[in-house]
């Protein structure tokens, strides 16, 4: 078992009821998040087998007889980080096939196979994808949060929370690793970071793709750092390599495949063409940007435009983590128009749409709200609630659905 045996994982619900009626169950989510731990909690319990292909006998033989080793597995296996052999996924298609019983495989992958097709189609229909994030806030108090919930039923009450201030950025730059959260100095878990991204170059980079200028791929991962919750822009990455803007954008695929990074899509309509249809770029731990930006809670809390910037992709994550365990799908898109009017992050579960607006400030006022009377505007009937997450104290009412709400508020349940 590993650290993160400390903490209770709110999607192992979600897991439990996979298996129940699923062959295959895969847990994918970037290395070190804590998906073997996971897969080992529920599958020791039920009695599964455990073997990882970080073991290079099992690798060697996984690949090459996938067949063979696939028929030889036992009833009930974990197959630990799976994504090093591809060619096992259309193997236990033919072994689940023969065999349709729930529950038979529990794999683990820190590369995302719904970026390699061929892996997912092997198995459709037969296999269920659950997605592990690093620890969210609510994980780390060890209390689900309600957030969601109330956000799609505009329920938010008037209540007073505890502000933050300089804890909101030891939050951000302690980010969501396990073993990372252990370290109780920020120099130590700063390490860790620096440490974990070197090894995800020279192991996982390279298991991926052949790639000449490997050593590209951690000035990239910075680049991207300094522009996480902004428009992409592969031109300006680009110009600080001496690289094609082709090959950037492999190489930015490559960083989302193993969930260092990830594209937040454009929310729009037919009905309007002035909307932007540039997705956003966020990297998907705030402890990896702050350590690859080098930069302390101390420095990021004094530093308020970096904090405003970092502070989206923690909401963002946060809410992406949250929704990993809810019982409705929740979509996350963003809202700019071509007159700069924007939303930062647009929820949307079972045709209902919210917004969120996000404010490193103590105070929000009426011209906040700006981009979220937008967004109402935009989609209508559809609209449900707008809110400005800021780092105050006060959850009030600006108006019929409009709210603002402190940032503490994600993590502590109405």
């Amino acid at each position: 078992m590993t650290e993160s045996t400390l903490y209770e994982r709110f999607v192992r619900k979600p897991l439990e009821e996979a298996l129940e009626d699923t062959p295959v169950v895969l847990i994918h989510g970037p290395r070190q998040c804590g998906k073997t731990t996971l897969a080992r909690m529920v599958g020791d319990a039920a009695e599964y087998e455990y073997i990882t292909f970080d073991d290079d006998v099992q690798l060697a033989a996984a690949t090459t007889d996938p067949v063979r080793f696939a028929a030889d597995l036992p009833p009930k296996t974990i197959l630990d980080e799976v994504q090093r052999v591809p060619g096992l996924f259309l193997a236990l298609k033919s072994v689940v096939d023969s065999d349709r019983r729930p529950g038979r495989f529990i794999l683990t992958g820190s590369a995302n196979v719904l970026l390699v097709p061929k892996l997912a189609d092997s198995l459709a229909g037969r296999m269920e994808i659950i997605r592990l994030h690093p620890l969210s806030q609510d994980e780390i108090a060890g209390k689900a949060s309600r957030f969601l919930d109330v956000l799609f039923a505009a329920r938010f009450q008037n209540r007073s929370f505890e502000r933050l201030g300089p804890a909101l950025a030891e939050r951000i730059a302690a980010g969501g690793y396990p073993a990372a959260l252990l370290r109780t100095k920020a120099k130590r878990r700063a390490s860790w970071y620096r440490d974990y991204i070197e090894t995800l170059v020279q192991r996982d980079v390279r298991d991926l793709a052949r790639i000449s200028a490997l050593d590209a791929i951690p000035r990239l991962l910075q680049l991207a750092a300094g522009q996480t919750a902004r428009l992409v822009n592969v031109a300006e990455m680009a110009s600080a390599f001496q690289l094609s803007r082709p090959t950037i954008r492999d190489y930015v695929v490559l960083l989302e495949k193993i969930f260092l990074l990830e594209h937040l899509p454009p929310w729009h309509t037919n009905r309007l063409s002035r909307l932007i249809k540039t997705p956003k770029l966020h990297l998907t731990d705030t402890g990896l940007v702050t350590s690859l930006l080098g930069v302390d809670a101390e420095l990021l809390y004094k530093n308020r435009t970096m904090l405003g910037q970092i502070l989206e992709t923690f909401v963002f994550q946060e809410l992406k983590r949250q929704a990993s365990w809810n019982d409705r799908p929740v979509q996350f898109y963003h809202f700019r128009d071509k007159d700069g009017v924007e939303v930062d992050i647009v929820l949307e579960q079972a045709g209902k749409v919210a917004g969120i607006e996000i404010k490193a400030a103590s105070t929000v006022t009426k011209k906040d709200f700006r981009g979220l009377l937008k967004l109402q505007e935009t989609v209508g009937d559809q609209f449900v609630a707008g809110v400005v997450i800021y780092d105050g104290e006060s959850a009030v009412g600006f108006g019929d659905r409009f709210y603002a709400v402190p940032i503490r508020a994600l993590w502590e349940s109405y």
